[in-house]
């Protein structure tokens, strides 16, 4: 997330990027706009869902299963109107993290409707909101299915003790990819990436978010309780290494075609990406570091003063039968946040279908889940200065 060029113009957007939304709403409380935190007492409205069975889904595009004959067709969503008489309207309009939530601020900020009663973003943004009070506590009453099926190491995160107002839509792991064949040997350790056979051909996650918890767990840190002294070791070590030339570039997903085309030999990656491109070229591999790797979600919430809450509460625990939940996985491929799901994907007299009952990177193993950790998220505090440290090193 770059900071704005000191010759752009500074609008209401560019300074939520750049400040890291919180800590620039919490700036401009002093300059006449009200107090960003919302009251617990103060987030809900008037519930619908009993008398007007319809609610509002904004997701992110390729997200979700659809027909082989009619991509606007949503199976699972179909199945759930069709149980329920719950009418869904699925909106894929988040497209960035950062994005998403300088549009919908404004309202939350004010005490308004999004518009929105079911949002899915990713859980270092979740913690923003948060943090924020932007977000309504699910009753899990109605939610049977997620009490039950949440996967254990994704149930408790820091930022959301016992996952009160959040709830994992699909989880991944940040690691390490490479071309096997071209490489001609195997890499095991976040250390592998500084070897000299790799000098200018290694990439690494532009994102602050997305980058700094696998680099921290090579120098050896629980990023579950990182320190500022541990954020700034990894920075140094990063920076050497783009001042020598060992480090090619800083990407976004674009790291994958450099992988494929053999310019990048080794990269941070994400689990779900690399399953894709597998597909393709087999000698493509994806590593969880002997150090371990980070376990992320994207996550479903409830914005404030939404209009059909308990329809929305349904719809999440829906996703958590594990039937639906197998469906939802053989097509997108993510690590799937309900490990019951494996069982009913295994039984698929589909070959293939069942042949992702065994993907450690959908379902992982024992030995793989040691290694997966949930970090720590950058606080308000923090991200001023760290985004500031981080962009001079990638020379925004």
């Amino acid at each position: 997330m770059p900071l704005p060029s000191m010759t752009s113009p500074l609008t209401r957007r560019s300074l939520l990027r750049a400040l890291g939304g919180a800590a620039a709403l919490g700036a401009l409380s002093g300059c006449g706009v009200r107090a960003a935190y919302v009251a617990e007492s103060d987030r809900a409205v008037p519930d619908r869902s009993a008398r007007d069975k319809r609610l509002s889904w904004a997701s992110w595009p390729l997200y979700i299963d659809t027909a082989d004959d009619d991509p606007q067709k949503r199976p699972t969503l179909e199945a759930f109107t069709t149980r329920t008489g719950i009418a869904v309207d699925y909106v894929e309009e988040i497209n960035d993290n950062d994005e998403f939530f300088g549009k919908i601020s404004p309202a939350l900020m004010n005490r308004q409707q999004t518009g929105r009663d079911l949002i899915v973003i990713s859980d270092w943004m979740c913690a923003r909101f948060v943090r924020l009070g932007w977000v309504q506590e699910m009753d899990r009453i109605r939610q049977p299915n997620v009490t039950r099926y949440l996967d254990p190491l994704l149930k408790s995160p820091a930022f959301d003790p016992g996952r009160r107002f959040t709830v994992p839509w699909q989880s991944g792991i940040t690691g390490i990819a490479y071309n096997h064949r071209k490489l001609g040997r195997e890499i095991r350790s976040v250390g592998d990436l500084w070897a000299s056979d790799l000098k200018g051909r290694v990439t690494l996650l532009s994102g602050l978010d997305e980058a700094f918890a696998l680099l921290m767990q090579g120098n050896g840190v629980d990023i579950r309780d990182w320190q500022r002294d541990d954020f700034e070791a990894m920075c140094d070590q990063v920076e050497r290494h783009v001042k020598s030339g060992h480090i090619r570039r800083f990407t976004g997903n674009d790291y994958t075609k450099d992988l494929v085309s053999g310019d990048v030999l080794a990269c941070q990656a994400y689990s779900g990406d690399v399953i894709q491109l597998q597909a393709d070229n087999p000698d493509i591999r994806f590593v969880v570091p002997e150090e371990g790797a980070e376990l992320w979600s994207d996550s479903l919430m409830i914005p404030d003063r939404a209009l059909h809450k308990a329809n929305a509460e349904q719809l999440v625990d829906h996703y958590y039968d594990p039937e639906v939940a197998a469906e939802l996985a053989a097509w997108v491929n993510y690590v799937c946040p309900v490990p019951a799901a494996r069982d009913v994907l295994a039984s698929s007299d589909d070959e293939d279908t069942a042949a992702l009952a065994e993907n450690p990177l959908i379902f992982p193993d024992d030995e793989m889940r040691e290694r997966l950790v949930i970090a720590r998220d950058i606080t308000g505090e923090e991200r001023v200065e760290f985004s500031r440290r981080w962009n001079g090193i990638l020379g925004l």
